[in-house]
């Protein structure tokens, strides 16, 4: 663990393993906050249970992997999942564009290394500002189908070219003015995971060890959205006093309540819907 270790700027060589210098006393002030969040809809176990049932959903649907018949309808389902993918998927759920976006999606079970899984599926859709989000899709799809492979990887887990994330939100030190020469892909994300993962160990949780840890890393970039949220995050997560909502916005469980995990939100507004997982390819919720 490196959490009170001296700052260092330097930059790790590509593929190898990043050393991140985590502050412990950010990751005790954001833990306790999760808590305290979680207490108004059920404690912080639901949020688990929502978190399971979220990647059953995307299991049930990707089950055939590299050759998926997922129909545009279904996977509109999943998107309610994915807050920064469901704003701006629409183009791609059409007839004419929904093909090659399948084709795509089913290239991320092909057997690359991870470190170039996602790059690969970026590679299929222009490289703009406009498609920042297949980044983030491909990460949700990835971390909810195989969580034990791939840990959180969106963007705002940590985006090394904005320098932004929950990366920087938990660092050691003061680095108001500092950029963070630390890529922001495989090897990086899954050393977080590690690393929240052996917090949470000590913390005294032995269970579900890795979905406490989305849940820390989604409450870590909340503060910071409620502090200095903007542009498209106001867009997408402004809201009222909840404590836990951009907690819930980040992660897709908007439209979870806390006293039943099998409700499904809708894609922008609107009343929730049961959902049965294992239905979900057959289009009854439909």
């Amino acid at each position: 663990m490196f959490w009170e270790s001296k700052h260092k700027e330097s930059s790790p060589a590509p593929e190898q393993r990043p050393q991140l210098e985590l502050s412990g006393p950010k990751l005790d002030t954001a833990f306790s906050s999760l808590i305290a969040a979680c207490d108004g809809a059920g404690g912080v176990e639901k949020y688990v249970e929502a978190l399971k049932f979220r990647a059953d959903l995307f299991q049930d649907a990707f089950e055939k992997k590299e050759n998926t018949d997922l129909t545009p309808d279904q996977f509109t389902t999943l998107c309610a999942f994915m807050p920064t993918v469901r704003r701006r998927i629409g183009p791609y759920v059409e007839d004419d564009q929904y093909g090659a976006l399948r084709t795509a999606m089913a290239g991320l079970f092909a057997d690359d290394a991870p470190a170039e899984i996602v790059e690969t599926f970026c590679k299929a859709f222009p490289e703009d500002k406009r498609h920042r989000w297949v980044r983030d899709l491909a990460a949700e799809i990835l971390h909810n189908c195989l969580p034990e492979k791939y840990p959180l990887m969106c963007r705002w887990v940590w985006d090394a070219k904005a320098n932004t994330g929950v990366v920087r939100e938990i660092w050691h030190g003061d680095i108001d003015h500092i950029t963070l020469e630390i890529g922001d892909g495989y090897e990086t994300c899954l050393m977080l995971r590690e690393e929240l993962s052996q917090y949470i160990s000590d913390a005294g949780i032995f269970r579900d060890v890795m979905w406490y840890g989305d849940l820390l890393s989604a409450q870590i970039y909340s503060e910071y959205i409620s502090a200095h949220g903007g542009s498209y995050l106001r867009a997408d997560f402004s809201s009222a006093d909840d404590p836990a909502i951009h907690l819930r916005r980040l992660l897709g469980l908007d439209g979870v309540r806390a006293k039943t995990n099998r409700v499904i939100p809708p894609i922008i507004e609107g009343a929730a819907h049961r959902i049965d997982p294992k239905t979900l390819l057959s289009g009854e919720n439909h």
